[in-house]
């Protein structure tokens, strides 16, 4: 693949990747001043919405079903349904851990099994070396811990719903659900920037492979 169709296809990734979390943001936003109760679960609603619209337009950019959006949609519309149904914040709260958590461990247990499915998801943007790609895929499994972790630690420490006491781990933290809601666009800046710090490791192998061709 050119350099120019890899950027392209990045930067369509990126719009896949931010445009939910836009939705997300602007409409809870929004209906947190006027219908404050309802904010988070209007705001689900209209991220499901996001999500599949991106998961077709994915679907439909790459020509193939990309598999990580499949889970992450599926993932969304389920807990994010069963939150909405239940009128239960609970659900909605929990889902990026568990999102972060089983992609972790998909990735690290593919490893372990021989068949790393980072490199089976973009093999078609990069052309890597296996060392390199079991680099690569460790990083993201850490990473997606971290986000499972500080996910963990946000929403247990959210004191202005209903979120007990009992879940919270520290007792000087206390953070709202509008705090906990804005997060994931300081989520998405942090793993960018994780993704570029990856870029030096794509330009070494590549780098290497085209000396030696």
């Amino acid at each position: 693949m050119s350099q120019s169709q890899s950027t392209t296809e990045q930067s369509s990734r990126l719009m896949i990747d931010a445009g939910p979390i836009a939705v997300w943001i602007l409409v809870y936003n929004v209906c947190r001043f006027y219908v404050p109760d309802q904010a988070l679960y209007i705001g689900t609603g209209a991220y499901m919405i996001a999500v599949t619209i991106a998961l077709v337009a994915s679907i439909r950019i790459e020509n193939r079903i990309p598999p990580m959006l499949v889970f992450t949609t599926i993932i969304v519309l389920g807990f994010g349904a069963m939150g909405i149904w239940l009128q239960d914040p609970i659900f909605i709260y929990i889902k990026p851990t568990i999102i972060n958590i089983f992609l972790s461990f998909l990735v690290l247990g593919s490893i372990a099994a021989g068949h790393n499915v980072w490199k089976i998801f973009f093999e078609h943007i990069f052309d890597l070396p296996d060392e390199a790609w079991t680099l690569l895929a460790v990083r993201w499994a850490l990473w997606f811990q971290v986000l499972a972790l500080a996910n963990e630690v946000m929403w247990r420490h959210i004191t202005d719903t209903v979120v007990p006491e009992s879940a919270r781990w520290f007792d000087g933290l206390v953070l709202t659900e509008a705090f906990w809601s804005n997060a994931k666009l300081g989520v998405l800046v942090a793993s960018m920037l994780f993704a570029a710090a990856q870029l030096p490791l794509l330009f070494k192998y590549q780098k290497a492979e085209a000396d030696e061709a």
